[in-house]
């Protein structure tokens, strides 16, 4: 018998040892992934905030047959392998010459004739478009627009070999006209816009609209027109859309002029803005990607964007975005073609790259070897930049800019898009090519709380009172029965909830409007009044027996027929004040409020319906383990079972009670598919319940489709889930720590 016993032991201690192994093991395994997870997603969320770069790629010098004081322009073309690098040079003679800056070697060279074939002419000014197009600038006042068009010997080539010069435009100089500055444009219709300062402080626009007759022949009309301002000053620079509809100068007294035109180029608005009290010049003009902002750089090196806001119910141009400031004048503004990040060229040679929305300085080039760049080109996907410094010295920069867009103001704080008046914070990715994505978290962030709020207003009181009922004061058959019946609520799949409510409920709530907030006063009323006639009958034998455990049966009656009152008063209701349209109403009148179908109210009842049975299963065990004895002293000094519930049972079980509240608040926050299905996934901010919202998880759910793998939006999305890590984190840990005091308080139960 020893030797059994002793053997039966051993047995149990090893299955004890075995089963120590296996839990510890299991919860590495359970920690580790964990933490694996949370690495994995602040991994992809890191390099948002990584600093750009700037890698030299080659070098080389400026062939001998290429003087660097006849240089006007550079330009630069990469290939998608990386095989060759080629710079593009213009020079005064008005031939443009390309290089293979890695080996320094002359490709090729093309001489251009200026319009209207004057052989003396020279090239003046060689202004850059962007993705190969220059708008040329003869003396003589001639112009013209080019295209520089990469040729391969064959479509298996991913390099070219040679390069072609395409007209796209070419205007002849007018006589006796010698001007200082041409701008030529193109527009997507065809229509060519020439703007020439001319030296007397005038602008003359010319413009050629073809367009076809009704017998398929191309017909050109020229509109020609003069911008005289008296009061302008000596005019430094300029720059126009692409279009050619919107023409802006700057002036040596710190004046800032924008002329907007019409189909023919006549004038249409101007405006003239003190952009400097101090006078300082405007050295440099830029319009940004989209052709809605401006950058302006002066002679003090400050870096500035300006747009069009909505002031006396005109659009007028406003300072909006502060960038990195030079030492000095800014001498050239180079707009990324890719996305709102700019370059600009300081008088002492030192290149900056900055991101106008985020305001953020990405990055500075310095002269190396104590040489100033004295030319500088950007290639056409905006990750390439060139350089020419005083010695005839070429050097190619490969630019890794990261995600310029984001920063903690942007992510965070309020900031000024195009086309809003004041700073606000907007979520919006996606949008056409001239669009600004707006990265701001908080609109989810508070769609998120705001969804998890109005869920918790209603699954908390129900799930709270009723295990409050269920365990003290129903009897024992019925909690066995509703306890199970209210846990399989759980496992009904979130996305059955939200088809029901978005496809269901959502027409039935948005119809019986009225009576639904007529309900929230209605039923409340009728229950005080059912409970005030109650004290009357409760005197007789039968509601004795009704109170002693199956008072639902009276009160649901009730409740269900305040709700039938409140639809009955519905409709007078709707005549009698709100003119027989609730919903237009709350629009059109004081309160300004717009009724969305699928909104705050139709997502308390779906998340509610998630998060009730959760609350009510940890409340009702908590409730129904806090010890006998408690309830039986209590009862026998004479307290009633409300009595007792309230000052005894609640405080004891409070910690539990806590603990599942919590519980249900994470269970709301990180909720995909109702919010999903059941709002308008609209990320604004507004307490209202009548609106839509868009919460963290629905966010990613919606995004992720059209999220470029390793792109900005991308990492965004990754930083969401870190977000909702981290608020479930934070409210699981202070939950801990509140449920901890209330233990030590109120004992452990």
């Amino acid at each position: 018998m020893p030797t059994l016993k002793t053997a039966s032991t051993r047995k149990a201690k090893r299955h004890d040892k075995l089963a120590r192994w296996v839990i510890t093991l299991g919860g590495i395994i359970v920690i580790a992934s964990v933490v694996a997870i949370l690495a994995l997603i602040v991994g992809v969320t890191i390099p948002l905030f990584r600093t750009p770069t700037a890698n030299v790629v080659c070098t080389c010098r400026l062939p001998e047959s290429l003087p660097i004081d006849d240089v006007l322009q550079l330009g630069i073309d990469r290939d998608l392998d990386d095989t060759r690098v080629t710079g593009f040079v213009w020079s005064r003679s008005g031939a443009v010459a390309w290089i293979d800056l890695r080996t320094g070697k002359l490709i090729g060279q093309e001489q251009l004739s200026p319009p209207g074939g004057n052989a003396r002419s020279t090239l003046r000014q060689v202004e850059s478009l962007g993705v190969g197009k220059y708008s040329l600038s003869w003396s003589g006042g001639a112009a013209s627009l080019v295209e520089i068009v990469p040729q391969r010997a064959n479509r298996k080539e991913t390099h070219a070999t040679r390069y072609v010069i395409r007209s796209l435009a070419t205007i002849p100089a007018s006589k006796n006209q010698e001007s200082q500055q041409i701008l030529v444009r193109r527009s997507e219709t065809g229509a060519i816009t020439q703007a020439t300062r001319l030296p007397d402080a005038t602008i003359a626009i010319l413009r050629e609209v073809t367009t076809e007759t009704l017998m398929g022949d191309e017909e050109v009309s020229t509109h020609r027109s003069v911008l005289r301002d008296d009061i302008i000053a000596r005019v430094c620079t300029m720059t126009m859309g692409r279009e050619g509809n919107t023409l802006y100068a700057g002036t040596d007294d710190g004046r800032l002029i924008r002329w907007q035109l019409d189909e023919e180029g006549q004038l249409a608005r101007r405006e003239v803005i003190r952009a400097y009290s101090d006078g300082r010049a405007i050295t440099a003009l830029a319009l940004v990607l989209g052709d809605v902002s401006l950058a302006v750089g002066d002679a003090k090196g400050q870096l500035t964007t300006w747009s069009p806001v909505n002031a006396d119910g005109t659009r007028k141009l406003r300072a909006i975005h502060e960038l990195q400031p030079h030492h000095g004048p800014i001498r050239a503004i180079l707009p990324s073609g890719r996305n709102k990040s700019i370059f600009s060229l300081g008088e002492d040679g030192v290149m900056h790259l900055d991101h106008m929305t985020s305001e953020r300085h990405l990055l500075s080039i310095g002269p190396e070897e104590s040489r100033p760049i004295c030319q500088v080109a950007l290639g056409p996907r905006g990750d390439t930049l060139l350089g020419l410094d005083a010695s005839g010295v070429m050097t190619a920069w490969q630019i890794d800019g990261g995600c310029p867009e984001i920063s903690l103001k942007t992510l965070f704080g309020k900031v000024s898009y195009e086309g809003y008046d004041s700073p606000e914070y907007v979520w919006q990715t996606t949008g056409g090519e001239d669009f600004e994505p707006k990265y701001s978290l908080v609109p989810l962030i508070f769609g998120t709380l705001k969804g998890t709020f109005y869920a918790m207003l209603f699954a908390v009181p129900i799930a709270v009172f009723g295990a409050m009922y269920v365990s003290y004061f129903t009897t024992p058959g019925f909690r066995r029965t509703i306890k199970p019946v209210v846990e399989i609520m759980a496992s009904v799949p979130s996305v059955v909830i939200g088809f029901l409510i978005a496809l269901w409920l959502a027409p039935i709530i948005g119809h019986w409007i009225l009576a639904f907030f007529a309900s929230l006063i209605v039923v409340p009323a009728t229950f005080v009044v059912f409970m005030a006639a109650w004290q009357l009958l409760r005197r007789f034998h039968w509601a004795k027996r009704v109170e002693n455990g199956y008072e639902f049966l009276i009160v649901l009656p009730v409740l269900l027929g305040g709700v039938g009152l409140a639809v009955c008063l519905a409709a007078p209701l709707e005549a009698w004040f709100f003119d027989g349209n609730f919903q237009r109403w709350l629009f059109e009148g004081p309160l300004g409020m717009q009724y969305d179908q699928r909104n705050n109210i139709i997502i308390a009842f779906g998340l509610g319906f998630t998060v009730i049975p959760i609350i009510f299963s940890i409340a009702e065990d908590s409730l129904s383990n806090v010890p006998y004895h408690l309830t039986a002293a209590s009862m026998a000094v004479g307290a009633s079972r409300w009595q007792t519930l309230w000052r005894v049972v609640l405080p004891s079980a409070s910690p539990g009670i806590f603990a599942a509240m919590m519980i249900g608040f994470g269970r709301a926050v990180g909720e995909t598919m109702i919010v999903l299905m059941a709002t308008g996934n609209t990320p604004i901010l507004d307490w209202s319940p009548l609106n839509g919202m868009r919460t963290l998880s629905a966010n990613i759910a919606v995004e992720i489709p059209e999220a470029p793998v390793g792109g900005t939006l991308y990492r965004v999305l990754f930083l969401c889930a870190v977000l909702l890590f981290l608020l479930t984190f934070t409210v699981n840990t202070a939950a801990e720590l509140v449920r901890q005091r209330l233990r030590k308080r109120f004992g452990r139960f």
